[in-house]
């Protein structure tokens, strides 16, 4: 289980920057979400980049840097917490990428292998880890070579519905060009000691982009973005349209 922030700003900025006073109590959240974290930015042109650390987002200086000086008008920024016993290190550390897409995801699908017949085998190849998360990643972008964009992201997210094992889909895709944000989850799988808008994300959108997160911390004016959608962000205007999946 995971904590997911992710943003399309109008110029380069940074995460605490846009988030505003209250993002230190997203970084709060890394004391249960302790297990790693990781930054990832996506530009128009080129490959994504991505920051990786296994420890905990809390007290960190390297945290700090990355989320207050690291400038992009994109970015996506994942606090982990491990689950299905999947081990802590650098290769199960979220964001995950191939080529000019950055990924990172909230949830668990068990077991992970169960993923495996959805990928097409050249991406099987790019694995690194053993987690759920970056097979769902590689599920996607084989549905993506298929069906476009958008459509092949609702048709891979409606075939693990439909056929496999989860807590929640949630999921924070960026590309040079949009921004996709997936809510999809079990209701009934969410942890025992969370409340019930565990696994809700909201967004808000200004005249200097469109911030996304995960709940847990102060999100007053937000707009809440229902079970079963895909919020798509375009990066050059920053306009906002919300599918059913």
């Amino acid at each position: 289980m995971c904590r997911l922030m992710g943003y399309v700003a109008s110029e380069n900025t940074t995460f605490s920057a846009l988030a505003g006073s209250t993002f230190s109590e997203f970084q709060s959240l890394a004391a249960k979400h302790r297990d790693g974290w990781g930054v990832a930015v996506t530009p128009s042109h080129g490959d994504a980049q991505v920051i990786l650390d296994p420890g905990t987002a809390l007290d960190n200086q390297k945290f700090a840097e990355v989320t207050t000086s690291l400038n992009s008008d994109a970015a996506l920024l994942h606090l982990r917490w491990a689950t299905l016993g999947l081990k802590v290190d650098e290769t199960n550390t979220h964001p995950f990428t191939h080529g000019e897409y950055s990924f990172i995801h909230n949830g668990s699908i068990n077991p992970p292998q169960s993923l495996e017949p959805l990928i097409a085998e050249d991406f099987k190849e790019h694995f690194v880890g053993d987690t759920d998360s970056e097979r769902y990643f590689y599920v996607l972008l084989t549905s993506i070579r298929q069906h476009g964009l958008e459509s092949g992201v609702i048709e891979a997210v409606r075939t693990i519905r439909s056929s496999l094992q989860y807590s929640s889909v949630n999921a924070m895709l960026l590309t040079p060009h949009k921004f996709i944000v997936i809510t999809e989850f079990n209701a009934a799988k969410i942890p025992s000691d969370e409340g019930p808008e565990y696994y809700d994300l909201y967004y808000r959108r200004d005249d200097r982009g469109v911030l996304v997160a995960s709940s847990g911390w102060s999100q007053d004016g937000w707009v809440h973005l229902p079970n079963h959608r895909m919020l798509v962000v375009d990066r050059s205007t920053q306009e906002v349209e919300i599918f059913e999946i």
